[in-house]
């Protein structure tokens, strides 16, 4: 059967790919339009398809379980969106990106109270829903600021959700051990 330990690496590979994402964008802010859509778009890709693995495996032991699978779903959707259009317009680019960086907020606070995880990863989630949400409207509110600040919003997201989900997958991998000891305890 699978348990959060099994799948806690999901966590450390969307956090692994959120700071790569995250330097590119930071260190090379006059990429080009298509180049930025097709390296968003994978991100995103890669980002949605881990949520939606996450969410269907933890079915039988998350109440939550539901969230990553329409964070998923969503990701994949605006992913393949991405690369199937990298000639797409700045200005759609950008509602895309604020939009998608608000519900994925929105949806991981959403889960930092539904869940009865440990009080550092409802405090981790509730950070990155923060990140997220904050992002979004910066890039929804600024749209004509230009492209350098637009990559540098994203690229600064990427830099501080990644290592918050880093930190969230080994809390999740340790909390399980943490609350099946305290079960085992109090069953003995």
């Amino acid at each position: 059967m699978t348990d959060s330990r099994d799948l806690w690496w999901f966590g450390l590979l969307q956090g692994v790919l959120a700071i790569l994402f995250g330097i590119a964008a930071v260190f090379w802010p006059g990429l080009t339009l298509v180049t930025l859509v097709y390296l968003f778009g994978a991100f995103i890709l890669v980002w949605g398809l881990s949520d939606m693995v996450k969410g269907l495996m933890s079915i039988r032991y998350r109440s939550s379980w539901w969230l990553g699978v329409v964070l998923g779903l969503v990701g994949v959707g605006v992913g393949v969106y991405l690369i199937r259009h990298p000639g797409t317009s700045f200005d759609l680019f950008i509602l895309l990106s604020g939009f998608l960086l608000i519900v994925h907020g929105l949806l991981d606070i959403v889960g930092s109270f539904i869940e009865r995880d440990t009080a550092t990863a409802r405090t981790l989630w509730l950070m990155a829903g923060l990140a997220g949400i904050i992002a979004g409207i910066v890039l929804l509110s600024y749209p004509v600021a230009g492209s350098v600040a637009f990559v540098w919003v994203l690229g600064l997201y990427a830099l501080l959700s990644g290592p918050l989900m880093i930190a969230l997958s080994f809390d999740v991998r340790n909390g399980v051990d943490e609350t099946a000891a305290v079960v085992r305890r109090h069953k003995a």
